[in-house]
């Protein structure tokens, strides 16, 4: 039977044509990108995204944090995990992931380690996102004022396992939040 320990993406950078941006947003861009590709052309749309952080969470008794909010694209209240994007300029990750826990859930941590990181949609995004595993929670020094889809954010401390089969069983759907959970148990598994 193969080994498949150095199983990874390979990075593959073509000839760019043209690259340009369709449309400015107030958040992301469009890019619409011409590319050199084996003997022909490809024309290629994507957002060009910022890159952003998330956060599981976890309690000492094996709690994870859960927070749910309205999402206008996809018309539902989901379940997600704390999370936010990488839009300060020199900020690592790691600080950013901080900062998010504190502006959405008022909490901080004593503990962080990476978790997972994953490309969200590699075929209509560049996003790259960093989640990380926060340990050791205390409530944080000051509430943060939140508003627009912020302002009424449901806030849940679920148990790992519950999270686990609700994502198994197709009862919460975003994508991170499935990644972040299921990555912790895995975690968790391994250290025994």
């Amino acid at each position: 039977m193969p080994e498949f320990d150095d199983l990874r993406d390979e990075p593959f950078e073509p000839e760019v044509l043209s690259s340009e941006i369709a449309f400015a947003g107030a958040v992301w861009d469009v890019r619409d990108d011409r590319v050199r590709y084996g003997d022909g052309e490809i024309r290629r749309q994507y957002v060009a995204h910022t890159g952003a952080v998330a956060i599981l969470a976890l309690d000492a008794d094996g709690r994870v944090l859960l927070i749910q909010q309205y999402r206008h694209p996809i018309r539902h209240r989901d379940w997600e995990l704390p999370a936010g994007l990488l839009d300060v300029a020199g900020e690592e990750p790691v600080e950013a992931a901080r900062r998010e826990l504190a502006e959405e859930a008022d909490l901080v941590a004593a503990h962080w380690e990476p978790l997972v990181s994953s490309w969200t949609t590699p075929g209509g995004n560049d996003e790259a996102i960093h989640v990380f595993l926060a340990t050791g929670i205390s409530t944080a020094p000051a509430a943060h004022a939140r508003e627009d889809e912020e302002a009424d954010i449901r806030v849940e401390w679920v148990p790992l396992d519950a999270a686990v089969r609700a994502v198994l069983d197709g009862r919460m759907r975003n994508g991170i939040l499935s990644i972040g959970v299921l990555a912790a148990a895995q975690r968790l598994r391994d250290r025994g």
